[in-house]
């Protein structure tokens, strides 16, 4: 992804680096500070996350000895709550792994065939513990359990947008979708991208009207490039996150004025007419969206642009346009990057590395680099660790270098309680304006309400309750920890079957560059079928 930014730079106006100044009407973003010696916090919101990295040693020594006992790996979410993030990633247990949610999938078949586990417990949205159970069941590991962290349902805003009657109508409409080619013909050849944070029963349903591949906010680039490069005439159909899919638009548009030898090096097979093609082939599901990526809208942009102008910029692809705008913009002068989770996390990482590279001498003032983080909360934790691990490493040339984590967090996204009138109370700031249920009237969320569902006592109760050790039937117990299995017959195969087959197709053009043969196969006799 970030190779794309840069092929794109020259079309991009410059960031320039200057003194940050507020507006009188502007208050700063909170944000996080590392050093070598200490962390601090600016603004109650990031008190709050700050208060989490140095977690209870009890808490960390009762996690240890429950999952020793349960033999019970761990797989989570970067988005997971930093309370939780922050005693897992204390733990000395070597069964758990915090990352985005295709990698969760494969550190549970780790665990399971290298770590000998009993089970894995998933933390994250229910999509994710459905995902995690798929790729076990691919791995013929079907007879490991794969538990949720609550009874109740788990659900996501974008994936449950990609279950309404209205994702299904726009899928009806790609399978009878034809287009007229420039000899005159007419061609039905439809290929279906789908984003991997959905349900295996929507991969199911999807695939099932239309040959579908998933894709992941790292891959899609060229999961679109490379489908568009070798079948001819193909439109393809994105969803259902609609920002990433506008976003996608506004790249490739920006991509089709650049010069031909400039869009080869990112895909040998295009120009600037087939890149034109493709964007008049490319359809974008129109009702998709997650809570949290849908408050980085144009009021943080804005002021991100007023009063950043210092900071390096991180987005997640799914976010509003308006961020996306000013942080690709960075992106192309090297001052930022649009991506992944992942390559969030590796972009902070990589510029503190080369800056501790390149630190100035002890007598110098401080070296400040702070980093917009365009994407949900839980994602400190991991980025935190792995700063003080490097500064740790640095230690010894006594760098002098210091580390900002900005939060572009709306004021309305988050309320400060009234701690006088109740000493006791424990939630000193919550998420959403006040009077209202974890989200700003805007639409967005400083973190995902449905990740806080995961907490540290409930992991800790579902590991006593998984311990063999214990007289209980663990089977009655943890029946409604299990992920949801709506196994439905779709053309006499099982949805969980013809669920994983985008994910396979995802992998196998990972591995090969190149779109499978049954899938091409797929799309071509599909569209034979359809005339």
């Amino acid at each position: 992804m970030t190779t794309i930014f840069n092929t794109l730079r020259k079309s991009i106006r410059p960031i320039y680096t200057t003194q940050r100044f507020l507006s009188s009407k502007q208050k700063p973003f909170p944000s996080i500070i590392i050093n070598s010696k200490k962390i601090s916090a600016n603004g109650t919101f990031a008190e709050t996350q700050l208060s989490y990295l140095t977690p209870d040693k009890d808490a960390i020594q009762d996690l240890d000895d429950a999952l020793q006992k349960a033999n019970l790996g761990v797989v989570s979410h970067f988005y997971m709550d930093p309370e939780l993030q922050g005693t897992l990633s204390s733990s000395t247990w070597p069964h758990i792994v915090i990352s985005d949610s295709l990698a969760m999938g494969d550190a549970a078949v780790k665990m399971v065939k290298e770590g000998n586990v009993n089970a894995i417990a998933c933390l994250g949205v229910d999509f994710m513990a459905e995902s995690v159970r798929s790729v076990l069941d691919m791995e013929g590991l079907n007879h490991i359990p794969v538990y949720r962290l609550s009874e109740k349902y788990i659900g996501c805003s974008l994936a449950e947008s990609a279950e309404k009657p209205a994702y299904r109508a726009w899928l009806e409409k790609a399978k009878n979708h034809k287009t007229t080619t420039n000899e005159g013909t007419t061609k039905g050849n439809n290929l279906h991208v789908v984003y991997i944070n959905t349900s295996i029963m929507t991969k199911a349903e999807s695939h099932a009207l239309v040959p579908t591949i998933a894709c992941t906010s790292s891959n899609v680039v060229q999961t679109i490039l490379q489908a568009s490069s070798q079948i001819d005439d193909l439109t393809i159909w994105y969803g259902p996150d609609t920002y990433m899919g506008e976003n996608l638009r506004t790249l490739f548009s920006t991509l089709a004025t650049m010069p031909n030898e400039t869009i080869q090096n990112l895909h040998p097979s295009h120009d600037q007419s087939t890149v034109k093609a493709l964007l008049s082939r490319f359809e974008v599901f129109p009702q998709g969206n997650c809570v949290v990526h849908h408050m980085f809208g144009s009021k943080v942009a804005d002021q991100i642009e007023s009063d950043y102008q210092d900071a390096y910029l991180t987005a997640h692809l799914e976010v509003p346009g308006e961020m996306f705008k000013v942080a690709s913009d960075a992106t192309g002068e090297g001052k930022g990057v649009v991506g992944s989770t992942s390559n969030i996390l590796d972009f902070i990482i990589s510029k503190t590395k080369l800056q501790l590279e390149h630190q100035p001498q002890q007598d110098e003032s401080p070296k400040r680099l702070s980093f917009i983080l365009g994407t949900e909360a839980g994602m400190v934790t991991p980025i935190v660790r792995k700063i003080q691990t490097l500064l740790s490493a640095y230690q010894d040339n006594q760098n002098n270098v210091e580390v900002e984590i900005i939060f572009p967090v709306a004021s309305e996204s988050f309320s400060v309680t009234d701690e006088t009138s109740a000493p006791d109370n424990d939630l000193v700031i919550v998420p959403g304006a006040g009077g209202s249920e974890g989200c700003s009237a805007g639409g967005g969320c400083a973190t995902c309400p449905f990740m806080k569902m995961n907490s540290l006592d409930a992991l800790i109760d579902l590991a006593n309750k998984v311990d063999p050790s214990t007289s209980i039937d663990h089977e009655k117990l943890l029946m409604n920890y299990l992920p949801s299995r709506r196994e439905v017959k779709i053309n006499g195969q099982s949805s969980s079957q013809i669920g994983t087959i985008p994910i396979v197709q995802m992998r196998q053009l990972a591995q090969n560059g190149s779109l499978s043969k049954s899938l091409v196969q797929d799309i071509l006799t599909r569209q034979g079928e359809n005339d």
